[in-house]
């Protein structure tokens, strides 16, 4: 396929500002080019110095007043939860009981499976989210539909089935053996094929027993390149509920490391109850939690602490988790992740907030070498923000008086309607209707 080019102002992350400081953490282009062959970036650079160097039949498409940044990084969502998004008034475990079990239990219907599984795509893709790790349910066929969906669009996606054999519905259960056969199969027919990747998924540790995770482990270990996808310390009655299941265990991350889990590619998600304990341990062991913003304030479950996860050098991302979660929109997280912060007198700089949802969750997920920023080499996932996309976004960016001025404005205010299109590959698979 020839090259195609895309113009706009261009921003993507080359670090963590943490570690090299801000000025060095990004690349800025006022008026920028993205070059992309064969759905891969070949050259990014100032459109003066290389639309000159463009052969002639390159088709050039110019998006004025937008931003093009990479495509955002979801390392922790739920789709068969996108059903039960924004039901009211109970904290997570009850939430589950309510709300969580019966929406999954349809799941058994393969073909109300594979409609979720679309609608659920367009919606991270009408955000600007080109990769997501995602939960699908205990019943294979949902993670069967869900990686047929994602295939199709040729989207770089990591899902897996629950595990779950006790402490949930009898039509949401497995076995320990049978779920270990069901996930095997899952990953000989889908890990690796196009863009995809599978995660090995327990929901959490109450609802495993330990002969499921010490399957689950055994699993994880079996595959090259498996993600391992689970809940950890999201709420406090779940914390003292796996202190009385596994008493002998010394904290709640004791029961997944006793059982092979942790590791590079292993993303728990939420995270706010941890010790110092298991932050050191995650830290050393390469894996990564998962902040989600929305549904962390909208279940009551307590303000995740950046410092203290980043402090024992652990991997962080961003995710929403809808359901429990709140928008599909990184910007929205972006937004509560702030106020989170605030309120425990950290500051969440704009460059930083667009490193966590960019190329910090692809380092959370192992990925960077594949995705997360604009480089020469890496997949062509990018989207495009609108300057204009509401009344209010363009007169607060008009009175901006610098680039970080303006980011963060964006993602303060932003949200699905700032996102003018989404390129996944180097195809546009989202175009926002004007």
């Amino acid at each position: 396929m020839p090259a195609k080019a895309y113009r706009a102002a261009l921003l993507h992350c080359l670090a963590d500002p943490r570690e090299v400081g801000e000025e060095a953490s990004y690349e800025f282009f006022e008026d920028g080019l993205l070059v992309v062959e064969d759905g891969r970036i070949v050259r990014i650079g100032a459109a003066d110095a290389l639309l000159g160097r463009l052969s002639p039949d390159t088709e050039v498409t110019h998006y004025p007043d937008a931003l093009i940044t990479p495509g955002f990084i979801d390392t922790h969502i739920h789709y068969p939860q996108v059903g039960v998004i924004g039901s009211y008034g109970t904290q997570l475990l009850d939430w589950l009981e309510t709300y969580t079990f019966p929406a999954e239990g349809r799941f058994a219907d393969a073909e109300h499976a594979r409609e979720q599984a679309r609608f659920f795509l367009g919606e991270l893709l009408r955000n600007g989210t080109t990769t997501a790790l995602v939960f699908g349910t205990v019943h294979p066929q949902s993670v069967d539909a869900f990686f047929e969906e994602a295939l199709s669009l040729n989207l770089r996606m990591i899902a897996g089935k629950v595990l779950m054999d006790r402490n949930a519905p009898d039509y949401l259960t497995d076995t320990a053996d049978s779920g270990y056969a069901e996930s095997r199969a899952l990953i000989e027919r889908w890990h690796g094929r196009g863009r995809l990747h599978y995660a090995v998924t327990p929901r959490f540790a109450p609802t495993s027993t330990p002969e499921q995770l010490a399957l689950a482990g055994k699993l994880f270990q079996e595959f090259s390149g498996l993600y391992m996808h689970t809940h950890i310390s999201e709420n406090r009655d779940e914390v003292a509920w796996v202190k009385s299941l596994f008493p002998e265990r010394k904290n709640y991350l004791d029961v997944y490391d006793h059982h092979g889990l942790i590791g590079a590619r292993s993303v728990f998600a939420h995270g706010i109850h941890l010790c110092d304990d298991e932050c050191r341990r995650l830290g050393e062991t390469g894996s990564a939690v998962a902040f989600c913003p929305t549904s962390n304030l909208f279940l009551g479950s307590g303000l995740f602490d950046l410092a203290k996860l980043e402090g024992h050098g652990v991997r962080v991302g961003l995710g929403t988790d809808v359901g429990g979660g709140t928008s599909f929109s990184q910007l929205q997280s972006l937004n509560e992740a702030y106020k989170i912060l605030q309120l425990q007198g950290q500051k969440l700089d704009p460059f930083k907030a667009l490193y966590l949802a960019t190329l910090g969750g692809a380092r959370a997920l192992y990925l960077e070498d594949r995705i997360g920023n604009l480089q020469p080499g890496k997949d062509a996932d990018f989207v495009v923000l609108d300057y204009q996309a509401t009344p209010l976004i363009a007169r607060r960016l008009a009175g901006a008086s610098s680039l970080r001025e303006k980011l963060f404005a964006l993602m303060i205010l932003g949200d699905d309607r700032t996102v003018k299109a989404t390129y996944a590959a180097g195809n546009r698979v989202h175009h926002r209707a004007a």
